[in-house]
């Protein structure tokens, strides 16, 4: 169990940096081919499969600084969009629209439950921060608290965090399994096929299939 939570914690991590707006620091790993191998290390570890061909094309420009322009124009246009993104990445709009009603980033039921449900686990948006809780990488770094929680249960003294059967189920690992259940599932594999079919940049249809793995 400790090396499935493990794999599990890098799986989710390097979902969520995949998905959060592009830095240096992507365009970095993309380019020395690090981001490709982790997730193909992380596919292995977990027993899942990636496409054929996954990571096998660069991210187009001549330099970095080009090539970090290349990944933040595609991600505005799939994610944040004018007016409206080519992909939402928040739960509470899919949802939303799935059942027929009018989709609303904050004032949403779903959007609610996962801010109650990251609150019951003792996280909150960082200071300063007006980010809905049901983007998509703020779910993938729940999923890796969990991982990290259920490797670690005990805390310090001083944590403000809740003890670990205090955690909806009472476990790290059945809070893990309630929120996939409860929310993954229901909405990023919709999410994956949509970017899949979206995306206009390679990484992003690579980063739509590893995350696919996962769910």
């Amino acid at each position: 169990m400790a090396e499935a939570n493990e794999a599990r914690a890098a799986a989710w991590e390097l979902a969520a940096f995949s998905f959060r707006y592009p830095t240096a620091e992507l365009v970095e790993a993309v380019d020395a081919g690090e981001w490709a191998a982790a997730a193909r290390e992380i596919a292995a570890a977990l027993e899942v499969e990636l496409p054929e061909g996954f990571g096998d094309e660069g991210i187009e420009g001549d330099d970095a600084a080009t090539r970090l322009t290349t990944l933040r124009v595609e991600a505005t246009r799939l994610f944040v969009g004018s007016p409206l993104p080519a992909v939402s990445p928040y739960e509470g709009v899919w949802r939303a629209e799935a059942e027929g009603v009018q989709p609303l980033l904050y004032v949403n039921p779903h959007a609610m439950a996962v801010e109650r449900f990251m609150k019951s686990c003792g996280l909150d948006r960082p200071a300063g921060t007006n980010e809905p809780l049901d983007h998509v990488a703020t779910e993938c770094e729940l999923l890796e608290h969990l991982s990290l929680r259920a490797l670690n249960p005990a805390l310090d003294e001083d944590s403000p965090l809740p003890a670990a059967t205090d955690l909806p189920g009472g476990s790290p690992e059945a809070a893990y399994e309630a929120f996939v259940a409860e929310h993954v599932a229901a909405w990023m594999p919709g999410f994956v096929e949509a970017v899949r079919t979206e995306a206009r940049v390679p990484f992003y249809r690579d980063a739509a299939a590893f995350l696919g793995a996962l769910v």
